[in-house]
């Protein structure tokens, strides 16, 4: 059983088509949290970001969901076993049809963003991968619903989607204030890009670029900086 050890905590997600990866810690690390109260996690497979931002904002109640039934009892497994269980929870639920009492003043995830009209062979992570299981309009119209009026969003997607989920995100009413760019390596172009957007907008967009490589192959000063707290 593979699992996965951070700092403060660990995962296994041998039961979760969408794996513990870059991605995920990526977002979780560079995602202002700080502030918040109440946190969700859209998507939480194995709990990854969930603990993440409940172990930098020692204040948030954190909430994640999930809508496949073995990655959120995995999700609730990994919770359980963490130091922080009694302020993350993990719903197994669809968040088109998620209702809460409260709504969020952050909202995180790592969407589903393959595209192509052919699924995966392997169904769970057809369902974990596939945007057609949650496309952006579903997940806009999501965090739209759920996101309180001064909230922020935060969001990793390929770098080749960026366009066209903030082309619908400003349509809907919902702004980028804060973006950076995700190379391997400084050679290469961007492939990813993680994303702060608010209903208010902002005078001016903060750019950033992170390379997650330096030139032997090891993880490069920024990525070690931003990812200290969680790699052991």
């Amino acid at each position: 059983m593979c699992m996965f050890r951070f700092k403060q905590f660990a995962i296994q997600d041998d039961r979760c088509a969408q794996k513990v990866g870059t991605d995920g810690v990526l977002l979780g690390a560079w995602a202002r949290v700080e502030e918040a109260r109440n946190i969700l996690d859209i998507g939480a497979g194995s709990g990854l970001i969930a603990l993440m931002v409940a172990q930098r904002n020692p204040q948030a109640r954190v909430t994640g969901i999930e809508i496949v039934h073995e990655a959120a009892l995995q999700a609730q497994e990994n919770v359980a076993q963490s130091p922080f269980a009694s302020r993350v929870t993990i719903l197994e639920a669809d968040v088109r049809d998620y209702s809460p009492l409260v709504r969020f003043d952050c909202i995180l995830c790592n969407p589903p963003f393959f595209t192509e009209d052919t699924l995966s062979p392997d169904s769970a992570r057809a369902l974990a991968r596939h945007a057609a299981m949650l496309d952006f309009d579903d997940l806009l119209d999501a965090v739209l619903r759920l996101l309180a009026d001064e909230g922020i969003f935060h969001v990793i997607l390929p770098m080749n989607a960026c366009n066209s989920f903030t082309d619908k995100a400003f349509i809907k009413g919902i702004f980028v204030v804060r973006k950076c760019q995700v190379r391997t390596v400084l050679r290469k172009s961007p492939k990813r890009v993680m994303l702060s957007l608010s209903r208010q907008g902002s005078p001016s967009l903060s750019t950033e670029e992170i390379v997650l490589q330096d030139s032997e192959g090891n993880r490069s000063e920024a990525y070690a900086e931003l990812a200290k707290d969680f790699y052991l």
